[in-house]
Protein backbone atom coordinates (compact mmCIF):
# COMPACT_ATOMS: atom_id res chain seq x y z
CA UNK A 1 0.00 0.00 0.00
CA UNK A 2 1.52 3.41 -1.25
CA UNK A 3 -0.22 6.65 -0.28
CA UNK A 4 0.92 9.64 -2.26
CA UNK A 5 0.70 13.34 -1.10
CA UNK A 6 -2.80 13.50 -2.35
CA UNK A 7 -4.11 10.95 -0.53
CA UNK A 8 -4.70 8.71 -3.38
CA UNK A 9 -3.74 4.83 -2.23
CA UNK A 10 -2.13 2.99 -4.68
CA UNK A 11 -2.38 -1.01 -3.45
CA UNK A 12 -2.23 -2.74 -7.07
CA UNK A 13 -0.46 -2.00 -9.58
CA UNK A 14 1.25 -4.00 -12.14
CA UNK A 15 2.80 -3.90 -15.78
CA UNK A 16 -0.60 -5.02 -18.01
CA UNK A 17 1.49 -5.86 -21.02
CA UNK A 18 3.82 -4.41 -23.95
CA UNK A 19 2.49 -3.84 -26.97
CA UNK A 20 3.73 -2.65 -30.71
CA UNK A 21 0.78 -2.57 -32.54
CA UNK A 22 -2.92 -2.15 -32.08
CA UNK A 23 -3.93 -5.46 -31.57
CA UNK A 24 -1.56 -5.93 -28.71
CA UNK A 25 -2.99 -2.57 -26.53
CA UNK A 26 -5.51 -3.63 -23.47
CA UNK A 27 -9.04 -4.66 -24.55
CA UNK A 28 -10.63 -3.48 -20.74
CA UNK A 29 -12.29 0.19 -22.22
CA UNK A 30 -10.24 1.70 -19.02
CA UNK A 31 -9.09 5.20 -19.36
CA UNK A 32 -5.17 5.83 -20.28
CA UNK A 33 -2.77 8.66 -20.09
CA UNK A 34 0.31 8.34 -21.95
CA UNK A 35 4.21 9.42 -21.40
CA UNK A 36 6.46 10.73 -23.80
CA UNK A 37 10.04 12.22 -24.14
CA UNK A 38 13.06 12.06 -25.35
CA UNK A 39 15.61 9.35 -24.51
CA UNK A 40 16.47 9.74 -20.55
CA UNK A 41 14.01 12.65 -19.88
CA UNK A 42 12.99 10.46 -17.09
CA UNK A 43 9.81 8.64 -18.48
CA UNK A 44 10.35 5.30 -15.84
CA UNK A 45 11.22 7.61 -12.75
CA UNK A 46 8.23 9.69 -13.19
CA UNK A 47 5.74 6.33 -13.05
CA UNK A 48 7.45 5.09 -10.55
CA UNK A 49 7.09 8.29 -8.46
CA UNK A 50 3.65 8.53 -9.55
CA UNK A 51 2.92 5.42 -8.42
CA UNK A 52 5.19 5.16 -5.43
CA UNK A 53 6.95 2.06 -6.45
CA UNK A 54 10.97 1.88 -7.27
CA UNK A 55 11.27 -0.26 -9.98
CA UNK A 56 8.14 -1.08 -11.55
CA UNK A 57 8.98 1.05 -14.88
CA UNK A 58 12.49 -0.07 -15.49
CA UNK A 59 15.06 2.51 -15.89
CA UNK A 60 17.93 2.76 -17.90
CA UNK A 61 21.12 4.15 -18.51
CA UNK A 62 21.13 3.23 -22.08
CA UNK A 63 19.18 5.80 -24.27
CA UNK A 64 16.91 3.92 -26.91
CA UNK A 65 16.65 0.77 -24.84
CA UNK A 66 12.91 0.95 -24.54
CA UNK A 67 11.14 -0.09 -28.15
CA UNK A 68 7.62 -1.27 -26.88
CA UNK A 69 4.57 0.66 -25.28
CA UNK A 70 4.16 -0.26 -21.64
CA UNK A 71 1.19 -0.29 -20.23
CA UNK A 72 0.53 -0.15 -16.08
CA UNK A 73 -2.68 -1.21 -14.49
CA UNK A 74 -3.40 1.02 -11.96
CA UNK A 75 -5.83 0.03 -9.15
CA UNK A 76 -7.66 -1.72 -11.68
CA UNK A 77 -9.33 1.92 -12.84
CA UNK A 78 -7.06 3.26 -15.64
CA UNK A 79 -3.53 2.66 -17.46
CA UNK A 80 -0.26 4.25 -17.72
CA UNK A 81 1.37 4.34 -21.32
CA UNK A 82 5.10 4.73 -21.07
CA UNK A 83 6.04 5.12 -24.90
CA UNK A 84 9.47 4.51 -25.86
CA UNK A 85 11.74 7.62 -26.28
CA UNK A 86 12.48 9.46 -29.25
CA UNK A 87 15.44 11.32 -30.42
CA UNK A 88 18.53 9.08 -29.57
CA UNK A 89 21.35 9.66 -32.33
CA UNK A 90 22.30 6.15 -32.41
CA UNK A 91 19.20 4.52 -33.46
CA UNK A 92 19.04 4.02 -37.00
CA UNK A 93 16.65 5.40 -39.46
CA UNK A 94 14.49 1.95 -39.81
CA UNK A 95 14.31 2.23 -36.43
CA UNK A 96 13.28 6.13 -35.60
CA UNK A 97 10.66 5.32 -38.59
CA UNK A 98 9.38 2.34 -36.68
CA UNK A 99 9.01 4.74 -33.60
CA UNK A 100 6.95 6.78 -35.68
CA UNK A 101 4.50 4.53 -36.79
CA UNK A 102 4.00 2.86 -33.62
CA UNK A 103 3.81 5.75 -31.74
CA UNK A 104 1.51 7.97 -33.71
CA UNK A 105 -0.66 5.58 -34.50
CA UNK A 106 -1.05 5.08 -30.65
CA UNK A 107 -1.21 8.73 -30.22
CA UNK A 108 -3.59 9.56 -32.81
CA UNK A 109 -5.78 6.30 -33.00
CA UNK A 110 -6.82 5.25 -29.34
CA UNK A 111 -10.22 6.39 -28.21
CA UNK A 112 -9.51 5.61 -24.11
CA UNK A 113 -6.31 7.94 -24.92
CA UNK A 114 -7.54 10.91 -22.63
CA UNK A 115 -4.26 12.72 -22.22
CA UNK A 116 -0.93 12.97 -22.88
CA UNK A 117 2.27 14.05 -20.69
CA UNK A 118 4.69 15.28 -22.75
CA UNK A 119 8.10 15.55 -20.96
CA UNK A 120 10.98 17.63 -21.40
CA UNK A 121 14.10 18.41 -19.20
CA UNK A 122 13.75 21.38 -17.26
CA UNK A 123 17.74 22.18 -17.87
CA UNK A 124 17.93 22.30 -21.10
CA UNK A 125 15.69 23.91 -24.31
CA UNK A 126 13.16 22.02 -25.96
CA UNK A 127 14.84 20.28 -29.12
CA UNK A 128 13.45 19.83 -32.73
CA UNK A 129 11.86 16.08 -31.96
CA UNK A 130 10.11 17.80 -28.65
CA UNK A 131 8.62 21.07 -30.31
CA UNK A 132 7.48 18.44 -33.13
CA UNK A 133 5.59 15.88 -31.23
CA UNK A 134 4.36 19.32 -29.43
CA UNK A 135 3.14 21.01 -32.77
CA UNK A 136 1.71 17.44 -33.78
CA UNK A 137 -0.70 17.20 -30.51
CA UNK A 138 -2.17 20.39 -31.24
CA UNK A 139 -2.44 19.91 -34.94
CA UNK A 140 -4.52 16.79 -33.74
CA UNK A 141 -6.10 18.42 -31.09
CA UNK A 142 -4.98 16.38 -28.48
CA UNK A 143 -5.00 17.14 -24.70
CA UNK A 144 -1.58 17.27 -23.34
CA UNK A 145 0.58 18.94 -20.24
CA UNK A 146 4.32 19.61 -20.45
CA UNK A 147 6.21 18.14 -18.08
CA UNK A 148 9.19 19.47 -16.78
CA UNK A 149 11.60 16.99 -15.25
CA UNK A 150 14.23 16.84 -12.95
CA UNK A 151 13.64 19.98 -10.98
CA UNK A 152 15.88 18.94 -8.20
CA UNK A 153 18.99 19.83 -10.83
CA UNK A 154 17.79 23.17 -10.22
CA UNK A 155 18.12 25.63 -7.49
CA UNK A 156 14.91 26.78 -6.43
CA UNK A 157 15.47 30.12 -7.50
CA UNK A 158 16.21 29.19 -10.88
CA UNK A 159 13.05 26.36 -11.59
CA UNK A 160 10.80 29.67 -12.64
CA UNK A 161 13.17 31.17 -15.30
CA UNK A 162 13.62 27.48 -16.53
CA UNK A 163 10.00 26.74 -17.14
CA UNK A 164 9.61 30.43 -18.35
CA UNK A 165 12.05 29.24 -20.62
CA UNK A 166 10.42 26.20 -22.01
CA UNK A 167 7.52 28.07 -22.18
CA UNK A 168 8.53 30.63 -24.60
CA UNK A 169 10.32 27.77 -26.91
CA UNK A 170 6.89 25.73 -27.41
CA UNK A 171 4.65 29.52 -27.99
CA UNK A 172 2.52 27.45 -25.20
CA UNK A 173 0.33 29.36 -23.35
CA UNK A 174 1.18 28.21 -19.83
CA UNK A 175 4.46 26.94 -18.33
CA UNK A 176 5.46 23.02 -17.64
CA UNK A 177 4.77 21.55 -14.40
CA UNK A 178 8.17 21.13 -12.97
CA UNK A 179 8.21 17.55 -11.50
CA UNK A 180 11.18 15.75 -9.57
CA UNK A 181 11.00 12.48 -9.10
CA UNK A 182 13.52 12.89 -6.04
CA UNK A 183 11.46 15.32 -3.88
CA UNK A 184 7.89 14.79 -5.83
CA UNK A 185 6.79 18.16 -6.16
CA UNK A 186 4.48 18.33 -9.12
CA UNK A 187 3.08 14.55 -8.17
CA UNK A 188 0.03 16.26 -6.68
CA UNK A 189 -0.51 18.38 -9.94
CA UNK A 190 0.09 15.45 -12.18
CA UNK A 191 -2.27 13.25 -10.23
CA UNK A 192 -5.00 16.35 -10.21
CA UNK A 193 -4.81 16.57 -14.69
CA UNK A 194 -5.14 12.63 -14.67
CA UNK A 195 -7.61 12.05 -12.41
CA UNK A 196 -9.69 14.83 -13.89
CA UNK A 197 -8.76 13.81 -17.43
CA UNK A 198 -10.02 10.31 -16.72
CA UNK A 199 -13.05 11.23 -15.06
CA UNK A 200 -12.38 8.87 -12.14
CA UNK A 201 -11.96 8.75 -8.30
CA UNK A 202 -9.08 7.48 -6.65
CA UNK A 203 -9.78 8.76 -2.68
Amino acid sequence: MTATDTGIIINNTDIYTTAVKKGQYPDTGLPEVAFVGKSNVGKSSLINAMLGRKRLARTSGTPGKTRTINFFHVEHKLYFADLPGYGYARISRSESEKWGEMVEGYLQDRPELKRIFLLVDIRHEPGNHDKMLYEWCQHYNLPFTLIATKSDKLKRSQIQKHTAMIRRAFGAAEPPVAFSSETREGRDKIWELILDSCGIDML
